[in-house]
Formats: structure tokens, sequence, C-alpha cells
């Protein structure tokens, strides 16, 4: 298995292949987005749908990076803004998943197009190599996997057991 085969494994397995932990689609599954917006009462916790935005928006940075089209991080955004949903219906919600699955789909694609050496190829204005953003960002979807799994056993809509085949 060369890099780029084990990066789309790892990529593969964040968002729809269980290896060791739940993929983040399964974690949004059947979710409803009343419970994707319900957060613990009295406690300052990201809602599942405020981790999903925060997962969107660096992927979409990460995909505009490898398409060329990335514009300069914008100075007066924070971290915290990233998180941030405006409109919370129901079709917003389908909307939002649906953005999540496209913007994951298009990094993939571009991963499974690159030679090896790609792996090793560093943007305009950046020092880390392109295969060690999405290596980076495959951790970043598991930790926020993890919470998101957290949330919906708070609100009872995860099992608190599983089994494995």
């Amino acid at each position: 298995m060369n890099k780029v085969e084990l990066l789309l494994h790892g990529w593969d397995s964040c968002y729809e292949k269980e290896d060791w932990y739940p993929p983040l689609i399964d974690a949004l599954k059947e979710l409803t987005a009343e419970q994707a917006n319900w957060r613990p009462e009295g406690e300052h916790v990201n809602t599942i749908w405020e981790n999903v935005h925060h997962l969107i928006f660096y992927k979409e940075r990460l995909l505009k990076r490898m398409t060329g089209e990335e514009s300069d991080y914008p100075e007066e955004l924070t971290n915290d803004d990233t998180f941030a949903v405006l409109s919370m219906s129901t079709k917003d919600w389908q909307e939002t998943l649906d953005r999540l699955q496209s913007v994951h789909q298009g990094i993939r694609d571009r991963i499974a197009s690159w030679q090896e050496e790609e792996f090793e190829h560093i943007f305009p204005n950046r020092t880390l190599p392109v295969g060690r953003w999405v290596n980076s960002l495959i951790m970043h979807d598991a930790y926020h996997t993890g919470q998101i799994m957290f949330i919906r056993k708070l609100q009872g809509s995860w099992p608190s057991r599983r089994s494995f085949d």
C-alpha cells in the first residue's frame, strides 16, 4: 500500500467505512434537524449541526486549495465562527448533509487521481504537503465524529452498546 492508498483508506474510514470507530455518515444517520440542533441544558457544547458546519468549512478550504480556487483565510473569521448555523429547518439540515457529502467526495476524487509524488505537493504560501493536510483532516473528522456520537448518547439517540460482526 502506497501513501495515496493509505490516505484513501483513512479518508473513506472517517466518512463512510467503519474501521476502529463508526464513520461520520453512521454518526449522522437518521438524525433529525431537531436532534442535530440539540445541546445539553445549561452546557456550552457545540451541537451536532454546529460540528458538521465546522467540518464542512475546513473540507471546503482544502478542496479550494486542491482546485486552485483558495482565497486567503478571512481575517475577520475565527475558528468559533466556523461552527455557526444560521438557518435550522429540516430542509437546511438535509442541505447541510448534502454539502458535507459533496465536499467529502470532491476531495476523495482528487486524492484518487493522484500519483504518489502528489502526496508531497506543497500549496503556495504553505509549508505542509497536501498529503499531511488530508491526514490532518482525517484526524479532525475522527475527533468531531466522537463528539457527535457522545452528544447522541447524551440525547438518547445513539445506542449505549453496539455489536460488531
